[in-house]
Protein backbone atom coordinates (compact mmCIF):
# COMPACT_ATOMS: atom_id res chain seq x y z
CA UNK A 1 0.00 0.00 0.00
CA UNK A 2 1.19 3.51 -0.78
CA UNK A 3 0.93 6.34 1.73
CA UNK A 4 0.75 10.13 1.65
CA UNK A 5 0.99 12.94 4.17
CA UNK A 6 -2.30 14.81 4.36
CA UNK A 7 -3.86 17.07 7.00
CA UNK A 8 -1.04 16.36 9.49
CA UNK A 9 -1.31 12.59 9.19
CA UNK A 10 0.20 9.79 7.15
CA UNK A 11 -2.71 8.05 5.46
CA UNK A 12 -3.31 5.67 2.54
CA UNK A 13 -2.97 7.80 -0.58
CA UNK A 14 -6.58 7.07 -1.58
CA UNK A 15 -7.75 8.95 1.52
CA UNK A 16 -5.80 12.13 0.71
CA UNK A 17 -8.51 14.17 -0.98
CA UNK A 18 -9.27 17.89 -0.98
CA UNK A 19 -12.66 19.59 -1.33
CA UNK A 20 -13.64 21.17 -4.64
CA UNK A 21 -14.09 24.35 -2.61
CA UNK A 22 -10.41 24.52 -1.62
CA UNK A 23 -9.13 28.06 -2.17
CA UNK A 24 -5.76 27.26 -3.77
CA UNK A 25 -7.43 24.86 -6.21
CA UNK A 26 -9.30 27.82 -7.67
CA UNK A 27 -6.54 30.42 -7.75
CA UNK A 28 -3.33 28.50 -8.41
CA UNK A 29 -1.69 29.61 -5.18
CA UNK A 30 -0.07 26.28 -4.32
CA UNK A 31 3.69 26.14 -3.75
CA UNK A 32 5.24 22.83 -4.68
CA UNK A 33 8.47 20.93 -5.17
CA UNK A 34 9.58 17.95 -7.19
CA UNK A 35 12.09 15.67 -5.48
CA UNK A 36 13.61 12.45 -6.74
CA UNK A 37 14.74 9.49 -4.69
CA UNK A 38 17.11 6.97 -6.30
CA UNK A 39 17.46 3.29 -5.42
CA UNK A 40 20.96 1.84 -5.05
CA UNK A 41 20.61 -1.90 -5.53
CA UNK A 42 24.14 -2.77 -4.36
CA UNK A 43 23.71 -0.92 -1.08
CA UNK A 44 20.03 -1.75 -0.65
CA UNK A 45 19.46 1.92 0.04
CA UNK A 46 17.07 4.59 -1.20
CA UNK A 47 18.59 8.07 -1.43
CA UNK A 48 16.53 11.28 -1.48
CA UNK A 49 18.34 13.78 -3.66
CA UNK A 50 18.76 17.32 -2.30
CA UNK A 51 16.00 16.86 0.27
CA UNK A 52 17.20 19.76 2.42
CA UNK A 53 17.65 22.12 -0.54
CA UNK A 54 14.20 21.37 -1.93
CA UNK A 55 12.39 21.81 1.36
CA UNK A 56 14.29 24.98 2.18
CA UNK A 57 13.30 26.42 -1.20
CA UNK A 58 9.72 25.39 -0.59
CA UNK A 59 9.62 27.08 2.81
CA UNK A 60 11.23 30.23 1.36
CA UNK A 61 8.74 30.31 -1.52
CA UNK A 62 5.86 29.76 0.90
CA UNK A 63 6.99 32.69 3.01
CA UNK A 64 7.02 34.87 -0.11
CA UNK A 65 3.42 33.75 -0.74
CA UNK A 66 2.36 34.61 2.85
CA UNK A 67 2.26 30.93 3.79
CA UNK A 68 3.88 30.45 7.20
CA UNK A 69 4.24 26.69 7.47
CA UNK A 70 4.28 25.02 10.86
CA UNK A 71 6.89 22.51 9.65
CA UNK A 72 10.67 22.89 9.59
CA UNK A 73 12.95 21.48 6.90
CA UNK A 74 13.85 18.60 9.24
CA UNK A 75 10.17 17.91 9.91
CA UNK A 76 9.44 17.63 6.20
CA UNK A 77 12.46 15.41 5.55
CA UNK A 78 11.46 13.05 8.37
CA UNK A 79 7.85 12.91 7.16
CA UNK A 80 9.08 12.09 3.66
CA UNK A 81 11.32 9.31 4.93
CA UNK A 82 8.43 7.87 6.92
CA UNK A 83 6.18 7.86 3.84
CA UNK A 84 8.85 6.09 1.79
CA UNK A 85 9.51 3.46 4.45
CA UNK A 86 5.82 2.86 5.15
CA UNK A 87 5.18 2.54 1.38
CA UNK A 88 8.15 0.11 1.15
CA UNK A 89 9.69 1.94 -1.81
CA UNK A 90 12.68 0.11 -3.25
CA UNK A 91 12.91 1.72 -6.67
CA UNK A 92 13.39 5.18 -8.13
CA UNK A 93 10.49 7.42 -7.19
CA UNK A 94 9.35 11.02 -7.53
CA UNK A 95 8.15 12.90 -4.46
CA UNK A 96 5.65 15.75 -4.71
CA UNK A 97 5.28 18.03 -1.67
CA UNK A 98 2.68 20.77 -2.10
CA UNK A 99 1.63 23.59 0.19
CA UNK A 100 -1.75 25.20 -0.25
CA UNK A 101 -4.46 27.25 1.43
CA UNK A 102 -7.01 24.71 2.62
CA UNK A 103 -9.74 27.27 3.34
CA UNK A 104 -13.07 26.81 1.55
CA UNK A 105 -13.34 30.41 0.38
CA UNK A 106 -13.66 32.05 -3.03
CA UNK A 107 -11.40 35.06 -2.66
CA UNK A 108 -8.16 35.59 -4.65
CA UNK A 109 -5.83 36.76 -1.89
CA UNK A 110 -2.89 35.46 0.13
CA UNK A 111 -3.62 36.67 3.65
CA UNK A 112 -6.06 35.49 6.27
CA UNK A 113 -5.97 31.88 5.09
CA UNK A 114 -4.61 28.64 6.59
CA UNK A 115 -1.69 26.96 4.80
CA UNK A 116 -1.13 23.22 4.99
CA UNK A 117 1.19 20.67 3.37
CA UNK A 118 0.59 17.42 1.53
CA UNK A 119 3.24 14.99 0.27
CA UNK A 120 2.70 12.05 -2.05
CA UNK A 121 4.72 9.71 -4.30
CA UNK A 122 4.63 9.31 -8.05
CA UNK A 123 6.18 6.68 -10.36
CA UNK A 124 7.63 9.15 -12.84
CA UNK A 125 10.36 7.30 -14.75
CA UNK A 126 12.11 9.40 -17.37
CA UNK A 127 10.50 12.77 -18.07
CA UNK A 128 12.42 13.24 -21.33
CA UNK A 129 14.73 10.96 -23.31
CA UNK A 130 18.08 11.35 -21.55
CA UNK A 131 19.87 8.93 -23.88
CA UNK A 132 18.89 10.00 -27.40
CA UNK A 133 18.05 13.59 -26.54
CA UNK A 134 15.16 15.95 -27.21
CA UNK A 135 13.95 18.02 -30.15
CA UNK A 136 12.91 21.45 -28.94
CA UNK A 137 11.06 24.47 -30.29
CA UNK A 138 11.45 28.10 -29.29
CA UNK A 139 7.98 28.95 -28.06
CA UNK A 140 5.79 31.83 -29.17
CA UNK A 141 4.88 32.19 -25.49
CA UNK A 142 7.17 34.36 -23.34
CA UNK A 143 8.36 33.34 -19.87
CA UNK A 144 6.58 34.97 -16.93
CA UNK A 145 8.12 38.27 -15.95
CA UNK A 146 9.44 38.51 -12.39
CA UNK A 147 7.10 41.45 -11.78
CA UNK A 148 4.13 39.42 -12.97
CA UNK A 149 4.36 35.87 -11.59
CA UNK A 150 7.97 35.15 -10.55
CA UNK A 151 9.46 32.12 -12.27
CA UNK A 152 11.97 31.72 -9.45
CA UNK A 153 9.11 30.47 -7.23
CA UNK A 154 7.47 27.09 -7.86
CA UNK A 155 3.89 28.39 -7.70
CA UNK A 156 1.25 26.26 -9.39
CA UNK A 157 -0.52 29.12 -11.18
CA UNK A 158 2.71 30.12 -12.91
CA UNK A 159 2.78 26.76 -14.66
CA UNK A 160 -0.06 27.71 -16.97
CA UNK A 161 2.73 29.50 -18.83
CA UNK A 162 4.71 26.25 -18.99
CA UNK A 163 1.66 24.23 -20.05
CA UNK A 164 0.94 26.59 -22.96
CA UNK A 165 4.51 26.40 -24.20
CA UNK A 166 4.86 22.64 -23.74
CA UNK A 167 1.55 21.95 -25.48
CA UNK A 168 2.48 24.17 -28.42
CA UNK A 169 5.75 22.24 -28.78
CA UNK A 170 4.09 18.83 -28.57
CA UNK A 171 1.37 19.72 -31.09
CA UNK A 172 4.10 20.91 -33.45
CA UNK A 173 5.91 17.57 -33.22
CA UNK A 174 8.65 18.52 -30.74
CA UNK A 175 9.50 17.13 -27.31
CA UNK A 176 9.93 20.34 -25.37
CA UNK A 177 9.73 24.13 -25.54
CA UNK A 178 12.30 26.83 -24.89
CA UNK A 179 10.85 30.09 -23.65
CA UNK A 180 12.32 33.53 -24.16
CA UNK A 181 11.88 36.17 -21.48
CA UNK A 182 10.17 39.54 -21.92
CA UNK A 183 13.45 41.03 -23.20
CA UNK A 184 13.76 38.41 -25.93
CA UNK A 185 16.62 36.47 -24.33
CA UNK A 186 16.60 32.73 -23.63
CA UNK A 187 15.02 31.95 -20.25
CA UNK A 188 14.53 28.19 -19.81
CA UNK A 189 12.48 25.18 -20.86
CA UNK A 190 8.88 24.67 -19.76
CA UNK A 191 10.16 22.89 -16.66
CA UNK A 192 13.95 22.90 -16.97
CA UNK A 193 16.95 25.18 -16.88
CA UNK A 194 19.11 25.30 -20.01
CA UNK A 195 22.85 25.13 -20.71
CA UNK A 196 24.79 25.71 -23.90
CA UNK A 197 28.30 24.48 -24.64
CA UNK A 198 30.44 26.73 -26.83
CA UNK A 199 34.19 26.26 -27.23
CA UNK A 200 34.27 23.94 -24.19
CA UNK A 201 32.63 26.55 -21.98
CA UNK A 202 29.21 26.22 -20.32
CA UNK A 203 26.83 29.13 -20.80
CA UNK A 204 23.55 29.45 -18.95
CA UNK A 205 21.05 32.25 -18.32
CA UNK A 206 21.56 33.98 -14.97
CA UNK A 207 18.88 34.21 -12.27
CA UNK A 208 18.01 37.72 -13.45
CA UNK A 209 16.70 36.27 -16.73
CA UNK A 210 13.37 35.23 -15.12
CA UNK A 211 14.23 31.59 -14.43
CA UNK A 212 13.75 29.09 -11.65
CA UNK A 213 16.63 28.98 -9.17
CA UNK A 214 17.27 25.39 -10.14
CA UNK A 215 18.76 22.94 -7.65
CA UNK A 216 19.88 20.56 -10.40
CA UNK A 217 21.29 23.57 -12.27
CA UNK A 218 23.49 24.39 -9.26
CA UNK A 219 24.64 20.76 -9.02
CA UNK A 220 25.59 20.65 -12.69
CA UNK A 221 27.60 23.86 -12.35
CA UNK A 222 29.48 22.30 -9.45
CA UNK A 223 30.19 19.11 -11.40
CA UNK A 224 31.32 21.08 -14.45
CA UNK A 225 33.73 23.22 -12.44
CA UNK A 226 35.04 20.64 -9.98
CA UNK A 227 35.18 17.51 -12.12
CA UNK A 228 35.59 18.70 -15.72
CA UNK A 229 37.40 21.98 -14.93
CA UNK A 230 35.05 23.86 -17.23
CA UNK A 231 34.44 27.58 -17.19
CA UNK A 232 30.79 28.43 -16.53
CA UNK A 233 29.37 31.75 -17.73
CA UNK A 234 26.02 32.99 -16.38
CA UNK A 235 24.63 35.77 -18.57
CA UNK A 236 21.90 36.76 -21.03
CA UNK A 237 21.72 34.30 -23.94
CA UNK A 238 20.43 35.36 -27.35
CA UNK A 239 18.07 33.05 -29.23
CA UNK A 240 20.50 32.86 -32.16
CA UNK A 241 23.16 31.37 -29.87
CA UNK A 242 21.03 28.24 -29.60
CA UNK A 243 21.47 27.55 -33.31
CA UNK A 244 25.28 27.76 -33.25
CA UNK A 245 25.90 25.97 -29.94
CA UNK A 246 28.23 22.97 -29.89
CA UNK A 247 25.96 21.24 -27.39
CA UNK A 248 22.78 22.06 -25.46
CA UNK A 249 21.20 20.29 -22.51
CA UNK A 250 18.34 20.82 -20.09
CA UNK A 251 18.52 20.28 -16.33
CA UNK A 252 15.90 19.74 -13.65
CA UNK A 253 14.75 17.26 -11.02
CA UNK A 254 12.36 15.68 -13.51
CA UNK A 255 14.51 16.16 -16.64
CA UNK A 256 17.77 15.26 -14.83
CA UNK A 257 20.30 16.05 -17.60
CA UNK A 258 18.53 15.84 -20.95
CA UNK A 259 20.53 16.47 -24.13
CA UNK A 260 19.01 18.71 -26.81
CA UNK A 261 19.83 17.42 -30.28
CA UNK A 262 17.69 19.78 -32.35
CA UNK A 263 16.36 23.34 -31.98
CA UNK A 264 13.78 24.68 -34.44
CA UNK A 265 14.77 21.97 -36.97
CA UNK A 266 18.46 22.84 -36.67
CA UNK A 267 20.58 19.90 -35.56
CA UNK A 268 22.93 20.41 -32.62
CA UNK A 269 26.21 18.47 -32.78
CA UNK A 270 24.93 16.72 -35.90
CA UNK A 271 21.86 15.53 -34.02
CA UNK A 272 23.94 13.51 -31.56
CA UNK A 273 24.51 13.83 -27.82
CA UNK A 274 27.70 15.81 -27.24
CA UNK A 275 30.76 14.60 -25.28
CA UNK A 276 30.55 17.15 -22.46
CA UNK A 277 26.86 16.42 -21.96
CA UNK A 278 27.65 12.69 -21.79
CA UNK A 279 30.40 13.24 -19.21
CA UNK A 280 28.14 15.37 -17.04
CA UNK A 281 25.35 12.79 -17.30
CA UNK A 282 27.65 9.99 -16.17
CA UNK A 283 28.89 12.01 -13.22
CA UNK A 284 25.39 13.10 -12.24
CA UNK A 285 23.76 9.67 -12.44
CA UNK A 286 26.57 8.10 -10.41
CA UNK A 287 26.39 10.88 -7.81
CA UNK A 288 22.63 10.68 -7.28
CA UNK A 289 22.80 6.94 -6.61
CA UNK A 290 25.51 7.36 -3.99
CA UNK A 291 28.32 5.99 -6.15
CA UNK A 292 30.62 8.99 -5.72
CA UNK A 293 31.64 9.37 -2.11
CA UNK A 294 32.45 13.11 -2.27
CA UNK A 295 28.85 13.86 -3.32
CA UNK A 296 27.16 11.74 -0.65
CA UNK A 297 26.30 15.03 1.05
CA UNK A 298 23.67 15.57 -1.67
CA UNK A 299 21.81 12.49 -0.45
CA UNK A 300 19.55 11.58 2.45
CA UNK A 301 19.41 7.82 3.07
CA UNK A 302 15.94 6.50 3.85
CA UNK A 303 16.48 3.06 5.38
CA UNK A 304 18.26 2.53 8.70
CA UNK A 305 21.33 0.32 8.43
Amino acid sequence: MEYAFFEDQIVPVEEAKISIKTNSFHYGTCVFEGIRAYWNEEEGQLYILFAREHYQRMIDNCRAMFMELRYTVDDLINITKEILVKSQIREDVYIRPIAYFKDLALTPKLTGFTPTVAIYLYRFGRYLDTSKGARVKVSSWRRNDDNSIPSRWKVSGAYVNSALAKTEALLSGYDEAILLNQNGFVAEGSGENIFLVRNKKLITPSYSEHILEGITRAAVIKLAKNELMLEVEERPVARSELYVADEIFLTGTAAEITPVVEVDDRKINGGEVGPITRELQELYFNAVRGKIERYKGWLTPVYEK
